[in-house]
């Protein structure tokens, strides 16, 4: 059984010519390791929250990026002893390693495949004590002040201006709350998967 942190939660807020983002970053402590999911782009506040675990760059065994976009990956310069791990490959130094893209080598820790934000976006399916987690990278994301409606039905039509891919997306969407109790999306607060139960006289799955 795996434990998750997060310890920043992602934000995105319109800003004169862009933006000001990072994404939710997440710790993960599995199997003896130390993984961090998307690093982000604070530099200050990923540092101060490390501290408040106790913890240095250096303890650090796993950097794992969800997708390549500069918010979600500008602080990986902070972990230069870290291997970091894609959806389907590990870099170690100039070294790259391709893995199974299944589950994260060592560790009970599942990797999805979730294109349509980006083309090579993956997330992670953690098993926890407090039922199944996926840390859903920008598969889900909105801007701060943006509170979306948790139903299956808006979820899926949350709309994503970067999108690369709508079909992808909406697949992947449909993945991961099928699968998952909990969602950590990329940017904005952590949520529960609601499914509809049975109702008493429909025979079947609502």
């Amino acid at each position: 059984m795996s434990e998750i942190k997060i310890l920043i939660q992602g934000y995105a807020r319109p800003a004169k010519g862009g933006y000001i983002a990072s994404p939710t970053t997440t710790l993960i402590k599995d199997s003896g390791k130390l993984i961090l999911v998307d690093p982000g782009a604070n530099d200050k506040a990923l540092l101060r929250e490390l501290a408040k675990e106790k913890l240095k760059p250096g303890d650090i065994d796993i950097i794992f990026l969800t997708h390549y976009h500069p918010d979600h990956i500008l602080n990986i310069r902070l972990f230069p002893q870290a291997d970091v791990y894609d959806g389907n490959t590990i870099y170690r130094g100039d070294r790259e390693i391709f893995y199974d893209g299944k589950t994260i080598p060592g560790a009970a820790v599942k990797v999805i495949a979730t294109p349509g934000h980006a083309h090579e976006h993956a997330s992670l399916l953690v098993e926890t004590k407090e039922g199944k987690c996926a840390i859903a990278g920008d598969v889900f994301w909105w801007e701060d002040g943006q509170e979306p409606a948790l139903d299956k039905k808006s979820l899926l039509r949350l709309t994503d201006e970067f999108v690369k891919d709508k079909v992808a997306l909406r697949k992947s969407r449909q993945k991961l709350l099928q699968l998952a109790d909990y969602i950590i999306p990329g940017h904005g607060k952590k949520f529960q998967v609601t499914r509809r139960k049975p109702g008493r006289h429909s025979g079947g799955p609502a």
